[in-house]
């Protein structure tokens, strides 16, 4: 099921997107918008008003296309080729039960799910609709992991023993997202290991060529964003603060300085000054970061086993100068550094090089350079949708069938860091079946 396009004057993909945040609009439909000839974005549910409308001219969406939630949007007969579902964590399940029923093909937000049975039973329909599914694994198509896959399966560093891996969230992410932000409350959404790191937890297996844990335990607390750590005689509300200048976390660094691109496009719907100003005035952004009602953990550690007998250690922290991540795969013959955001790879090889102790060869390589969010990850992840929807490949990196490993992993350690466990992972899946 094609339509003429507006873009190219020929027959082409059409998407629909249901939540028009962020991800949704921002990201994944501004993609569709300036990179694509082959996709075309025709519809749209969100409850948000302005984001809805912002969506409609941008993309030229006619009027019977426009929803107000996903429930109008799903009470129609299909209509386009493929959904993308953008909604909150807690909001995933129903419209991807629906959409499936209904045969759309679908790029999913990830979690999943905030619930693993509902995690499971995606996976479960998913396959028993025949519909073609990915999920939002971002981290598998930036040119830097692929890079370190490609290093490490072609045995430079031997048999890989232990890996250390670092999610640095950084303190200012941190504070816009999981203090004031959505994410912020694990009741009312996910923990933040779920939200956060199932990325890391999905690209750890990637690296493994999908080795399943075998057993995890995990540790971490709210230690810092807590009322008992607001300065004396902090307001409650930021703009109202005698600290607005010298607070780390003021509005004035974080949101003012950012005006027109993340994380103000998320603070504010009207990207000026003025309208900022008024948002923070009201709305959860402009709140003190000492005193909002988060639960979620701002440090986590998690050991984990691989059934390959690998170790993992991965680190999940808030007090970060840097947003990036950090890794350490260390093997029989050699190791790999490596650090994302400064898309740098160190490979030593043990004793190939020179001095007493005949010290690692050391190489030092700079993957490529891919235009897009999350090192060039969003492009890599677009792209593939469109050749999956097109019918160019039979199957992506990120099926939900892949993903649930990593959603797995992160229920698990949760529970682990909640009950005081470890947990082994066959025990754990019994749970559920």
């Amino acid at each position: 099921m094609y339509t003429y396009s507006k873009k190219g004057g020929y027959f082409m993909l059409r998407i629909g997107v249901i939540g028009a945040g962020n991800r949704g609009k921002d990201v994944y439909a501004n993609f569709i918008l300036k990179n694509s000839d082959e996709a075309d974005i025709i519809a749209v549910a969100e409850p948000n008003s302005i984001k809805r409308d912002q969506m409609i001219k941008a993309h030229g969406i006619l009027p019977e296309y426009v929803f107000n939630s996903w429930e109008e949007f799903l009470e129609k007969d299909k209509f386009c080729d493929a959904i993308i579902l953008a909604t909150g964590d807690d909001m995933h399940f129903e419209p991807m039960e629906l959409a499936m029923k209904k045969g759309y093909d679908i790029l999913l937000e990830k979690p999943m799910s905030n619930r693993v049975e509902e995690c499971i039973d995606i996976v479960k329909m998913a396959e028993k609709y025949g519909v073609k599914v990915m999920v939002c694994h971002v981290l598998r198509y930036t040119p830097f992991f692929s890079k370190l896959k490609e290093l490490i399966d072609s045995g430079v560093i031997g048999e890989v023993v232990d890996i250390q891996h670092n999610e640095n969230i950084g303190n200012f992410h941190f504070a816009h997202s999981f203090v004031r932000g959505n994410w912020r409350n694990s009741d009312e959404t996910s923990p933040l290991i779920l939200q956060k790191s199932c990325h890391d937890l999905d690209i750890l297996s990637w690296l493994l060529n999908g080795n399943p844990c075998k057993k995890i335990a995990s540790f971490g607390n709210l230690k810092y964003f807590r009322k008992e750590n607001a300065p004396e005689g902090s307001a409650d509300r930021c703009l109202e603060c005698k600290y607005i200048d010298s607070c780390i976390y003021s509005p004035k660094k974080i949101y003012y300085n950012n005006i027109g691109a993340w994380p103000t496009l998320v603070a504010s719907e009207i990207q000026t000054e003025e309208a900022l100003t008024k948002s923070l005035e009201h709305n959860q952004y402009g709140r003190c970061v000492y005193k909002c009602d988060n639960n979620v953990v701002d440090n986590m550690v998690s050991i984990i086993e691989f059934e390959n007998g690998v170790n993992v250690t991965f680190n999940l922290c808030a007090f970060t100068d840097e947003v990036c991540r950090t890794i350490k795969v260390m093997g029989t013959k050699g190791e790999i550094r490596g650090n994302d955001a400064k898309n740098h790879i160190e490979v030593y090889e043990f004793g190939k090089g020179d001095g007493r102790f005949a010290n690692g060869k050391k190489t030092e390589i700079i993957p490529d350079v891919l235009e897009g969010g999350h090192g060039g990850g969003d492009t890599g992840l677009m792209n593939d949708f469109i050749n999956l929807c097109l019918g160019r490949q039979e199957d992506s990196r990120t099926n939900p069938r892949t993903s649930l490993e990593s959603h797995i992993m992160a229920f698990a350690a949760e529970d682990s860091r909640v009950n005081g466990n470890v947990v082994y992972m066959d025990e754990y899946l019994n749970r559920f079946n």
